[in-house]
């Protein structure tokens, strides 16, 4: 009995070093090949400058960062609210059989392939960018629209769990004590569980600044500085997708030098992410 436990120890040991070892892989492919040439074209034009012209060896990464943030942005205005609303209801108020309805719905929708959210931002949510606010519908408004959309399921899920963590002493000494259920859910609940929540609004944010499909089809990818919420933008990982498949040389090591800094943006989100769980742990 001891020989097969540790057999399986041996083997749980290799798989959890192998996930170690194709991080670090990635880590040393990136910065390997991305270091070099951000020295090469000058860190500060590199991270500051605001010409993308590859036929002209200009590679200024700022308008894409700019355009991810502010994508980002976008997506966790109009997303946090409405996922937050909907985990509070879920967990404290909607009925049971609703709720057997509404939840598998919620986790179906992380299901859908990025290319599908992006067909129909770029059949429903464009066209009435275009016909509501003017402009031709593919920007930095669809592209928050969209991905507000996609980070749904995350912010609700895990926002629903820290909910349910709650105890329920909580929610019954702030009943004992007169206040209503709403009042008591708003007052005494959910101060409690905003670790978890902040942890959801954290993954959420890590997902749309990653998402690259569904942006690149409606956010009209144009390297440039964003003056409007209604004009195109290009973020950075539609700059790697889009010109990946024909650059060369230079061309070739900025896009996986734009990889190190969006690597790094993950990683501080991801780092942030383990602060706001132990901190809630405490």
């Amino acid at each position: 009995m001891k020989a097969k436990e540790k057999i399986w120890e041996i083997i749980f040991l290799l798989t959890a070093g192998f996930s170690i070892l194709a991080v670090m892989l990635i880590c040393v492919f990136l910065f390997a090949n991305g270091i070099p040439a951000m020295h090469k074209i000058g860190v500060g034009d590199f991270l500051f400058g605001t010409k993308w012209k590859p036929g002209n060896e200009l590679y200024g990464i700022f308008p894409m960062i700019v355009g991810s943030l502010y994508v980002t942005a976008g997506a966790i205005v109009t997303g946090v609210p409405v996922g937050l609303m909907t985990a509070i209801f879920l967990s404290r108020f909607c009925p049971k059989r609703l709720h057997k309805v509404l939840k598998p719905t919620i986790d179906l929708l992380a299901g859908i392939p990025s290319v599908v959210y992006g067909f129909f931002g770029l059949m429903v949510i464009v066209p009435f960018v275009r016909n509501v606010f003017g402009g031709n519908g593919s920007s930095i408004l669809t592209a928050s629209l969209l991905l507000g959309m996609m980070i749904l399921p995350t912010i609700i899920s895990v926002s629903e769990a820290a909910l349910n963590a709650v105890p329920d002493s909580y929610y019954e000494g702030s009943r004992a004590l007169g206040a209503s259920h709403e009042r008591s859910v708003f007052m005494a609940v959910l101060p409690a569980a905003k670790s978890g929540i902040l942890a959801g609004i954290i993954l959420g944010l890590g997902r749309a600044i990653g998402e690259t499909m569904a942006v690149i089809m409606v956010a009209g990818n144009q390297a440039r500085l964003p003056r409007s919420i209604l004009r195109g933008v290009r973020t950075l990982t539609a700059n790697i997708v889009i010109e990946m498949g024909y650059a060369t040389d230079l061309h070739r090591a900025a896009l996986i030098a734009t990889g190190v800094v969006l690597f790094v943006f993950i990683l501080l989100i991801n780092l942030t992410f383990n602060l706001v769980k132990n901190k809630g742990k405490l």
